[in-house]
């Protein structure tokens, strides 16, 4: 509804107002202060109406997408769990990882040629591109095999994945229109998020922060809350609980911890993009010498294995939640955990095996920040956990959404710590993300209109 002040001649201000399509498109005036007609009174009960109708209709679509998806992401996420646990009861089946990768390329050249992955589920929300259920269980069973033969990966791509797939289908089976089939895409993201990763508010943030940088979707904010808390209840009641960290050693708020906390900080922005650009120039190798997607597979699989059996552990594979427990609980890593986790996980993830690189970037970012705070005499627990949250921030571009993380994972006792460090991140970082079809619509540096997609 559209408003115009109008000046009549007796200087009495009134309002015009001109009606939506519903009502007829007809035309009122009314002085200020006085009651509007009978007319105006049956306008605005529709508009209540019609607002009332849309709030319980995603009400009910956010608790069957919370379900649905939560349901099949639990399934999931107690798969990865199974698998994780097999493969460290039998090291050897590591041998076996180029043999799986080149199933998984099997898979995605027979069945989805097309997928793009996390990508794609961000050009579905633009009306760019539309993400196929077929997404849903490729992405389950890939990497299920990837975590299986211990393959450097995550799984947060995995869910997004899924749980967008799932959404977008149960839109188009119920014959929603397009904007509103972007709504119900990111409230399977934000389940599914919730359902693995056990963080509710980050991941109904999530799903509205990350498509574009510097405008959020509060359209979808009533949706994706409750769709993130009911997929967060499902994945409890199948016993997938979420990880928490307590962290150590968290000293009082100065300027001299603020300063060597906003050093670390500055640290981590800067391998954030070392991660990016790492993902990037390992993906041009490839292009450039390994061309066929089935040898390039092979290739790195072999690579991987290898670069295992020099290194004589197995802390690297899989999505790296021990070096993130190693360093936050107990303040302790080595000294190149960081680099040998950023190094093997490019090296899987740009070949064709599945995932993701969120918690891989959580683990990154916490060796780092735990070896950032014991070289600076800082607490490394406190250095690990803020570490996480900003290497994470810097990769994704959601500094609110990394906020909430920290918040969930290690609780609030170091707040300013994980502020301070999120927010240096995010300025440091630059335009460099994970997704290339990321949008940074406004400048992290003066409020300007820029509208670039994120280096990747």
């Amino acid at each position: 509804m559209a408003y115009t002040e109008r000046k009549y001649d007796s200087g009495k201000m009134r309002r015009k107002y001109e009606r939506g399509k519903g009502s007829g498109g007809t035309y009122g005036t009314y002085e200020k202060g006085t009651s509007p007609s009978g007319s105006d009174v049956t306008y605005y009960g529709k508009r209540i109406q019609q607002d009332m109708s849309n709030f319980v209709k995603w009400i009910l679509l956010a608790l069957l997408i919370g379900g649905v998806v939560g349901g099949a992401s639990s399934l999931f996420a107690g798969c990865l769990s199974w698998v994780t646990q097999f493969r460290a009861d039998r090291p050897a089946v590591v041998l076996l990882l180029p043999f799986g990768g080149l199933l998984i390329v099997f898979l995605y050249q027979k069945i989805g040629k097309e997928d793009r992955g996390t990508n794609q589920v961000l050009s579905t929300i633009r009306s760019q591109d539309e993400v196929p259920l077929r997404s849903a269980p490729l992405i389950f069973i890939a990497t299920a095999l990837t975590h299986l033969l211990g393959g450097s990966a995550g799984r947060e791509g995995a869910a997004i994945q899924l749980g967008g797939s799932i959404g977008n289908q149960l839109g188009r089976w119920i014959h929603l229109d397009e904007e509103d089939r972007h709504v119900i895409v990111m409230c399977g993201m934000s389940a599914a998020f919730s359902a693995v990763f056990g963080t509710p508010m980050a991941a109904a943030v999530f799903a509205m922060e990350v498509v574009s940088v510097g405008v959020m979707y509060y359209a979808a904010l009533l949706p994706c809350v409750v769709a993130s808390l009911v997929a967060y209840d499902f994945a409890g009641s199948f016993g997938i609980h979420p990880e928490n960290f307590h962290v150590t050693g968290i000293p009082a708020f100065s300027m001299e911890n603020g300063i060597k906390m906003g050093i670390i900080a500055v640290g981590c922005g800067a391998v954030s993009i070392l991660f990016c650009l790492l993902l990037e120039y390992v993906s041009k190798g490839y292009d450039k010498w390994l061309k066929n997607p089935y040898l390039r597979v092979f290739a790195a699989g072999c690579l991987v294995v290898v670069l295992y059996w020099i290194l004589g552990t197995d802390r690297y594979m899989g999505a790296g939640n021990q070096l993130i427990e190693q360093a936050v609980e107990h303040g302790q890593t080595q000294t190149f955990d960081f680099f040998w986790k950023m190094l093997l996980t490019a090296l899987a993830m740009r070949a064709g095996f599945r995932g993701g690189e969120i918690v891989p970037s959580f683990a990154i970012g916490a060796t780092f920040g735990c070896l950032a705070g014991q070289i600076m005499g800082f607490s490394p627990s406190l250095s690990a956990a803020a570490g996480m949250t900003a290497v994470f921030c810097g990769v994704t571009n959601c500094p609110v959404t990394s906020i909430l993380i920290a918040f969930e994972l290690f609780g609030f006792q170091g707040v300013s710590y994980y502020l301070l460090a999120v927010a240096v991140s995010y300025a440091v970082s630059g335009y460099y993300g994970l997704y290339k079809d990321q949008t940074i619509v406004y400048s992290k540096y003066k409020a300007k209109y820029v509208n670039r997609h994120t280096k990747t």
